[in-house]
C-alpha cells in the first residue's frame, strides 16, 4: 500500500500549492467509503478527478478495476509514475479535469465508467457541469465537495439551501451523502469540512425536455432573482407577458418563488417555451406561403 501523504510529499521533495487548492486526504476510513460507494470491482474503469499523489488511487486500484487518474500538477504526476507506474490497470492523464474528455472513458466498457474525487473547491461548480455534459453515458459520480455545496445539492425545493444547480443536477441525478471529511482529515487541513456524496443515474428523468442546454438557462434565470416571483425572474429570457404565458401552458402559479419549484416544474416551463418557440417557428415558415 502506497504510503500517507506526508511521508510521499517528504520524500519526493514538495509541498501543497495553497494556491491550487490542494489539500491530501489521509484519513482511511474517508477512503474506503468513497472507494465502497463507488463500486469499484475487476473490469470497470474508474475515473479519478484530481489523483493527487495517490493514495485513493492506489485503494481504487487494489478492487481490480482499471484507474484513469487525471492530474494536472506536472509535479504530482512525477510521484504517480513513480509510486503507481507498474501497476498494469493504473492509466495517468496529465490534463486539466474541466476540459479532458470523459465520453472517452466510457468507450468499449459494457458499463458506464464510475467518477470519483475530491473537487477542488474552487472549480466545483465548473467540473459539476462538466460531468452534467456526461451524466448518460457515466455511472455514479462519488465526490467530495465543501459540506455547504454538499447540504445544498442534498436539499428539497422549498428550503434555505435549494438552488440552481440543485434543480439541474437532481433532474438526472439522485443525490445522496455518503460520509462526512472535517478538516482534521486533509494534509495541510482546509478552513471548511467536507463531505462527500454520491450523485447516481436516475432511471428516468424528472422532467423530459427537449433542450437541456435552455432548461439550464431557464433554472439560472430564475435563480438569479430567486426572491421575486416567477413570472418577473423569468422576464429575463423574453418578456414578462412570455413568462406568464409559459407559466399558464405549464400550470404553474406565476407568482410563487422559484426556489419552491422542483426539475419536474421547471421542466414542464421549459416545454412551454420549446412549444411556443416551435409555433412562432411554424408562423415564420408559413408566412410567405401562398
Amino acid at each position: 500500500m502506497i504510503d500517507a501523504p506526508g511521508q510521499l510529499l517528504r520524500r519526493h521533495g514538495l509541498h501543497a500549492r495553497h494556491s491550487w487548492g490542494q489539500n491530501f486526504l489521509h484519513a482511511i476510513e474517508v477512503h474506503d467509503a468513497i472507494v465502497r460507494a463507488s463500486g469499484a470491482k475487476p473490469g470497470m474503469r474508474v475515473v479519478e478527478i484530481g489523483a493527487g499523489l495517490g493514495t485513493m488511487t492506489d485503494r481504487l486500484l487494489g478492487t481490480g478495476a482499471e484507474v484513469w487518474a487525471i492530474e494536472r500538477d506536472r509535479d504530482l504526476c512525477t510521484v504517480l509514475r513513480a509510486e503507481l507506474g507498474d501497476r498494469p490497470n493504473f492509466v495517468l492523464h496529465e490534463a486539466d479535469a474541466v476540459r479532458f474528455d470523459y465520453a472517452s472513458a466510457a468507450t468499449g466498457q459494457s458499463q458506464p465508467p464510475a467518477i470519483v474525487g475530491n473537487l477542488p473547491y474552487q472549480l466545483t461548480g465548473p467540473l459539476l457541469f462538466k460531468l452534467l455534459d456526461h451524466h448518460a453515458i457515466t455511472g455514479p459520480w462519488v465526490v467530495m465537495v465543501q459540506k455547504e455545496v454538499a447540504d445544498r445539492l442534498c436539499s428539497p425545493p422549498g428550503s434555505r439551501e435549494y438552488g440552481g444547480v440543485t434543480a439541474v443536477l437532481s433532474r438526472v441525478r439522485a443525490i445522496s451523502r455518503v460520509c462526512s471529511a472535517n478538516r482534521g482529515c486533509f494534509l495541510p487541513p482546509p478552513r471548511v469540512d467536507s463531505t462527500v456524496i454520491r450523485l447516481d443515474p436516475r432511471a428516468q428523468v424528472r422532467g423530459v425536455v427537449r433542450d437541456d442546454e435552455g432548461y439550464r438557462l431557464l433554472v439560472r434565470a430564475a435563480f438569479q432573482q430567486r426572491r421575486k416571483m416567477l413570472s418577473n425572474a423569468l422576464s429575463s429570457l423574453d418578456s414578462r407577458e412570455a413568462a406568464l404565458r409559459w407559466c399558464i401552458a405549464a400550470g404553474i402559479d406565476p407568482n410563487i418563488r422559484p426556489e419552491r419549484l422542483g426539475p419536474e416544474e421547471f421542466a414542464a416551463l421549459q416545454r412551454a417555451r420549446e412549444a411556443e418557440a416551435d409555433a412562432v417557428g411554424q408562423g415564420d415558415d408559413g408566412a410567405g406561403a401562398p
